[in-house]
């Protein structure tokens, strides 16, 4: 069964840092480039960032673009996302996304193989 599942959501203050993991199960993980999707309350899924097999190539929404950084651990099967100087725009669910080849700039869940089931951030004071 493949799986993807995501951890270390959680409420923040706005300025604060936090690290997201996306545990990947029942599929060669190295073999895929991986994203993260967010979705705020009310509003649409967004784009955050996308990393190659290897991690080696990393692209990022202009809106987080500096203060996030996407990275993976092919040994351990798992994705992060280190989240500092978050904001309040930042509060939102967030998904890991898997795609065979190359890396995607797409916020829509149908392009992925594989999605997430989402941790939720919070960042407020």
């Amino acid at each position: 069964e493949v799986q993807l599942v995501e951890s270390g959501g959680g409420l923040v203050q706005p300025g604060g840092s936090l690290r997201l993991s996306c545990v990947a199960s029942g599929f060669s993980f190295d073999d895929y480039a991986m994203s993260w999707v967010r979705q705020a309350p009310g509003k649409g899924l967004e784009w955050v960032s996308s990393a190659s097999w290897s991690g080696a190539i990393t692209d990022y929404a202009e809106s987080v673009k500096r203060r996030f950084t996407i990275s993976r651990d092919n040994a351990k099967n798992t994705l992060y996302l280190d989240m500092d100087k978050m904001r309040s725009e930042d509060t939102a669910v967030y998904y890991c996304a898997a795609i065979k080849g190359s890396p995607l700039k797409s916020s829509n869940r149908y392009d992925y193989a594989f999605w997430g089931q989402g941790t939720r951030v919070t960042v407020s004071s």
